[in-house]
């Protein structure tokens, strides 16, 4: 497979495929292709389908294969952002935030993360529960806003605010610290608690989560009840 991500700041990623090779998504990622591309949407067994729901991917997946020659597909954006590509592999595993996961090559498996400590899952800004890319291939994340990378050694730690942590590497570690002070807490603006990963390995960081531009716009938006 080759693939070139173009456009900004709404990226598509446009994959061409030999024949045979095929790509799994999340319904309603394609954006556009070839007519020799298959569509086939599969389950994977109730486990990875549950696993799925839980990390806030659908149930089912699609599978796309080039058929009687190459073909190519598309994958937008939703959001303003980008779109990384991840070369996964045993090892090399990436840990990314709910709905994070575009499309990947056939070999590329989804699941979900549950983090470590409890602290870590309920209040660090990411959920109980985040998503694991792993198995052997490319696979493709958005990411809301510019990203920033951060390689971290071993025990060097990087404290961020809730929602602005994208994805970090496999072997990375995540926890949650509260704001110091009552002052701080309540008047500070930056709510009770961070996010804190902990190295090695590399974090990937967002400059405009989705949750946080919808409760930017809120005050400004209409509302039903009127």
């Amino acid at each position: 497979m080759k693939y070139s991500i173009e456009g900004a700041p709404l990226p598509v990623v446009i994959c061409d495929l030999e024949a045979g090779e095929t790509m799994i998504t999340e319904k309603g990622a394609m954006s556009w292709m070839t007519p020799n591309m298959k569509m086939e949407t599969v389950g994977g067994g109730v486990g990875k389908m549950v696993g799925r729901m839980f990390s806030g991917e659908a149930m089912f997946q699609n599978r796309y294969t080039a058929e009687g020659g190459p073909g190519q597909i598309a994958y937008a954006s939703s959001f303003p952002g980008s779109i990384l590509a991840f070369e996964i592999a045993p090892g090399k595993e990436i840990i990314a935030q709910k709905s994070a996961f575009l499309a990947a090559s056939d070999g590329v498996e989804l699941s979900v993360a549950f983090q470590k400590k409890l602290g870590g899952g309920f209040f660090g800004g990411e959920g109980f529960i985040m998503q694991r890319v792993s198995g052997q291939g490319t696979a493709f994340l958005e990411i809301d806003g510019y990203v920033k990378e951060y390689e971290l050694e071993a025990g060097q730690s990087m404290l961020i605010d809730t929602g602005y942590l994208a994805a970090m590497e496999g072997g990375c570690t995540m926890d949650i610290t509260t704001v110091k002070g009552l002052k701080n807490k309540f008047l500070g603006g930056e709510g009770f608690f961070n996010t804190v990963v902990t190295g090695p390995g590399k974090i990937y960081l967002q400059s405009m989560p989705v949750n946080q531009m919808a409760s930017t716009l809120a005050p400004f938006l209409p509302s039903s009840n009127k």
